[in-house]
């Protein structure tokens, strides 16, 4: 677990923190997230997670989600408040994105165990539909979960939006960080909708604070990881 230092840390690190901090919440010239190859670097503090570069808020966590088998980091997920959003990165064909197929697939099965809607948000279209979370008192209820999509240069990126923040037509705070977020592709060759290496960070920057990740809360729910996409052969 990974948050920003707090704005009582000692004096030599608050002034930057709270630079850096600012910086993910301004209205940017590009809709990101960005291509590291059209990145200009704009002073914020971000951890390197290998394939993504998340920027540190304050008053957010950034959670890595690890595979109990492989010991492989799958996801991150960045918790604000009651709210939080999971984030995956994958390979994408070099002339075409693929959200419009893999979201026509995750309609298909969410629609087969609930209601779904298509719906325009700051991200293009994007997909709402509601989740099962076991509550404190042991009784299930029925969560929001907002699910976007972005296509870039050889890769996609996938998130989910859940908890309070998840049944708002916006989430600033989070749509922020995920707009401030540096995707790292690699010249590898991948398969369209193979998952991008996520990775610990080697190092941890200058106003991020390290932690262990306490556990959530019975109303939390960690939402599933998805099937491998659909397949799409590139033609180079």
């Amino acid at each position: 677990m990974f948050r920003r230092r707090n704005r009582s840390a000692e004096d030599g690190h608050v002034e930057k923190a709270e630079s850096a901090v600012e910086q993910p919440e301004q209205v940017r010239t590009f809709s990101g997230p960005v291509d590291i190859t059209q990145f200009v670097d704009d002073g914020v503090t971000r951890l390197d997670l290998g394939s993504l570069r998340v920027p540190g808020a304050e008053g957010m966590e950034i959670r890595l989600e690890v595979d109990q088998t492989s010991d492989a980091v799958v996801a991150v997920t960045v918790i604000d408040g009651a709210s939080a959003m999971q984030v995956m990165p994958f390979a994408a064909p070099r002339q075409e994105g693929i959200w419009d197929d893999v979201r026509a697939e995750m309609y298909a099965g969410l629609a087969a165990q609930g209601d779904v809607a298509e719906a325009e948000g700051p991200f293009g279209i994007e997909l709402r539909s509601t989740v099962s979370v076991q509550v404190e008192d042991g009784s299930v209820v029925q969560q929001p979960v907002r699910f976007l999509g972005v296509d870039g240069p050889r890769w996609f990126v996938r998130a989910a939006i859940s908890g309070e923040a998840g049944g708002l037509e916006a989430a600033p705070g989070l749509e922020a960080v995920l707009r401030s977020t540096v995707v790292v592709r690699g010249s590898e060759p991948m398969a369209p909708g193979d998952p991008l290496v996520l990775t610990f960070p080697s190092s941890v920057p200058e106003g991020i604070i390290q932690g262990e990740a306490p556990e959530p809360p019975a109303s939390r729910t960690t939402l599933p990881m998805p099937e491998r996409g659909p397949e799409i052969t590139e033609i180079r």
